[in-house]
């Protein structure tokens, strides 16, 4: 899921998605970053195609991680609540005439 979507999954506008996950997600978020990062430093990949790659290999391990965290507690990694519990109110604040005072 790109990272556009997930925010609109958790209902979020400019906040920081990272800030707005559960521990599971961050969990699952880092796992997939330090392995993208560990395998990138072993094969030193080289432009676009070859980073891709790399980036897509180090999301399968996150995604392994998170296949075996529903199985064993049935529940799913993912949440559409936001951690910090934002609430929007999109009322406009009223301005009042003074022309009749």
């Amino acid at each position: 899921m790109k990272a556009s979507e997930y925010k609109e999954l958790k209902g979020l506008r400019k906040e920081s998605l990272r800030d707005n996950m559960t521990d599971i997600e961050v969990a699952l978020t880092n796992i997939g970053e330090i392995a993208t990062r560990n395998i990138a430093r072993e094969e030193q990949p080289k432009g676009l195609k070859e980073n891709l790659r790399v980036a897509k290999r180090g999301g399968g391990v996150a995604k392994g991680a998170r296949d075996l965290y529903e199985k064993e507690t049935k529940k799913s990694a993912f949440s559409k609540d936001n951690a910090l519990k934002y609430q929007y109110t999109d009322e406009q604040p009223k301005i009042e005439s003074l022309v009749n005072k």
